[in-house]
């Protein structure tokens, strides 16, 4: 008798911990959703894709300006009523997305939604692991982590197809259905929680006396950018410099999400026995898929097989990243994840700006040479990293 209220509660546990890894779903489709409705958007109010893009950079950029302080400003209140907050403003956004008159009002709402944003990744990854069953806080963690993934495999290129089929304004109207389903489901399941090992400013003085983290830090902004600069673009690339077909792209954005599986996979598994080496290997690897984006464009299964190894290396890098933050601040995570999530944004934004401008200036297809260099900068400092963790 006595081992039914236990299951009971390990199960609502669960469902809260899975209901938060939905929320990460629907958080980051909506974050990336305009890479794959860039053409449709800009026809919609008759601007250039690239004039379109500027929304991913201005939806990037405060969420890497206001993370930070919004955490610290919310740092004491009760983290299921905050949760509650941010949803309220991320469904609002999405409602003035699906009315928006023009592209100013679009960009009114993206920076609603990115407000809100900017806490969720604050505060998600520790009630993750404070809402999780004893002993569980690692799966608790890897399902928020598939979360995200799921992002890539399904929420872009479907975002894409619900715009090809009724309207780029739909795919935004749906994210904000689902976020509401989603606030329902945690309202049922997650009991109150009290802020707790938030961090505050004293935590920044802290910070600054662990090179190794600065570090990480700093590589995180560098291959993000690299990333970005690339993927942002990755729509009017394959359209209109790869030659590819509307379904093709469809089915590349598919391949490229669907390998964060394989990718979340394989960071757990050898993350464990190589922890050293699987941050300075994925930016080698991130370096490379950029050295070959161009050559492998000019045919579709070589450009398949390459989405393939970086969907893979992306999202294992993210991951390995995340986990090494983690790890080097554990006594102020959410002050460190705020900051991470300020710089993986910088990065976003840096790297759409730093696409559209090599768009304008020099063409589509420059834009992995560039992103490239970059990379191989970040790989040069991801082996300084493992340098000072050995010396730790």
């Amino acid at each position: 008798m006595s081992s039914e209220p236990h299951q009971q509660q390990t199960t609502q546990q669960w469902l809260a911990v899975i209901a938060l890894a939905c929320a990460a779903f629907i958080v980051n489709t909506t974050e990336f959703v305009p890479v794959a409705l860039l053409s449709d958007i800009g026809r919609s109010f008759n601007l250039a894709s690239t004039h379109v893009g500027l929304m991913i950079t201005v939806y990037a950029w405060v969420v890497a300006s206001m993370s930070l302080p919004i955490m610290l400003w919310t740092k004491n209140i009760e983290r299921r009523f905050l949760l509650f907050a941010l949803f309220g403003l991320f469904i609002l956004g999405h409602a003035l997305s699906y009315i928006a008159w023009n592209f100013e009002i679009l960009l009114v709402s993206r920076v609603a939604i990115a407000l809100a944003h900017a806490l969720f990744w604050s505060i998600t990854a520790s009630l993750a692991v404070r809402v999780a069953p004893a002993g569980k806080q690692f799966q608790a963690l890897g399902l928020l982590s598939t979360g995200t993934a799921m992002a890539m495999v399904l929420g872009i290129p479907l975002g894409r197809i619900i715009g090809e089929y009724s309207g780029w304004r739909n795919s935004f109207a749906i994210i904000g259905l689902c976020a509401a389903i989603v606030c329902l489901i945690l309202a049922k399941t997650l009991p109150k929680l009290p802020s707790q090992n938030s961090g505050n400013l004293h935590s920044l003085k802290l910070f600054l006396q662990r090179p190794a983290l600065l570090v990480a830090f700093a590589l995180t902004v560098l291959m993000v950018t690299a990333q970005f600069t690339v993927y942002s673009y990755i729509e009017p690339f394959s359209l209109h410099i790869a030659q590819f077909s509307s379904a093709q792209t469809t089915q590349f954005l598919f391949i490229y999400g669907a390998a964060g599986f394989l990718g979340s996979y394989l960071f757990g598994l050898l993350a464990p026995r190589f922890p050293h080496l699987v941050i300075p290997v994925c930016c080698l690897s991130l370096a490379l898929s950029l050295l070959l984006f161009l050559p492998l464009s000019l045919n579709i299964y070589a450009f398949t097989g390459l989405g393939l190894f970086w969907g893979m290396t992306m999202i294992s890098l993210s991951l390995a990243l995340r986990a090494k933050i983690l790890d080097l601040s554990s006594d102020a995570t959410d002050v460190a994840m705020a900051i991470f999530s300020a710089l993986y944004n910088v990065g976003i934004g840096g790297g759409a700006l730093l696409g559209a401008s090599i768009a304008h200036d020099l063409g589509l297809k420059y834009m992995g040479w560039i992103a490239a260099s970059i990379a191989i900068l970040g790989t040069v400092l991801a082996y300084y990293l493992t340098h000072l963790q050995r010396r730790v």
